[in-house]
């Protein structure tokens, strides 16, 4: 795979992945769909889109995955929704990926993994910065959306986890996808009070399940062939900034200097720990 095919797909894929946010915060704030409805069909539409890819490659996704893994796919997908309600783009994709580098990283420390020194200055500044950000004041985000947004990070880094060993990333991705399917549909069944579906919002989720996931995740693993894991872990910084540039761009939202701050000394810090790691 040459050079210039690997960065384009690397590309398309953190656009994707940070695609995922702002379709969410868009359909959640500007139509009237509820946050379950919105995981129902976000989760049903990447289950159809990745069965579709894995027949045309003739393979059975439903042999492939795990329950467990499903739950955790299932739990990062619905707090993920819900955080959407109240968090601005940029600052929930920054949440999401900092619980989800600090759920991998902590996990191999408590395996016995050391660090080395400015490891440890990274990973302390990371965490100053998260601090800063949910500090109270003006611009901090709600401490209610920022802990389901951080829940949603511990459950795909535990997801993530659960997967490194996998053979066929695709195919068991596509497993899990499915068997969320009955999770979401409880879901949506234990949210029908406050049921709203309109079609902008259902678009968006079909968006987001299909393209901005399903076909995402497809993506990113051809991508994966000509990466080594640590590129592999760093681009993925590129996310909530792309995040963060797409709420200005189609949402209007403000890019406040406590977003920038925080933003620099978390992406920064992990980037530190994960360069040096394999150094």
């Amino acid at each position: 795979m040459t050079s210039l095919r690997v960065a384009s797909l690397t590309l398309v894929t953190m656009i994707a992945f940070a695609a995922n946010s702002v379709l969410c915060r868009l359909a959640l704030q500007h139509t009237a769909i509820d946050p379950a409805s919105f995981t129902v069909i976000r989760l049903v539409s990447g289950a159809v889109m990745l069965v579709i890819l894995l027949q045309w490659r003739r393979q059975r996704p439903g042999k492939a995955g795990n329950w467990g893994s499903a739950l955790a796919l299932f739990a990062y997908a619905a707090g993920f929704s819900f955080a959407y309600v109240s968090l601005p783009t940029g600052v929930g994709a920054l949440l999401l990926f900092a619980a989800v580098q600090a759920t991998m990283i902590l996990t191999g420390i408590a395996r016995g993994e050391r660090l080395r020194a400015q490891q440890t200055a990274g990973l302390l500044l990371a965490f100053g910065g998260l601090v800063y950000l949910l500090l109270p004041g003006l611009s901090a985000p709600p401490l209610g959306g920022a802990l389901l947004m951080i829940g949603a990070g511990i459950a795909w880094g535990v997801y993530s986890l659960r997967g490194r060993k996998v053979s066929d990333a695709l195919a068991a991705t596509g497993g899990n996808f499915l068997r969320t399917v009955p999770m979401a549909l409880a879901l949506g069944i234990l949210g029908t009070g406050d049921v709203r579906v309109d079609p902008a919002g259902a678009l968006y989720a079909v968006l987001s399940g299909a393209l901005a996931s399903g076909a995402g995740y497809a993506v990113w693993y051809a991508a994966l062939r000509g990466l080594t894991a640590t590129t592999a872990a760093t681009v993925q910084l590129s996310v909530p900034v792309i995040a963060a540039v797409g709420g200005v761009l189609f949402l209007g939202e403000a890019l406040t200097l406590r977003l920038v701050v925080s933003s620099i000394a978390i992406l920064g810090g992990v980037a530190i720990v994960l360069l040096k790691r394999r150094a």
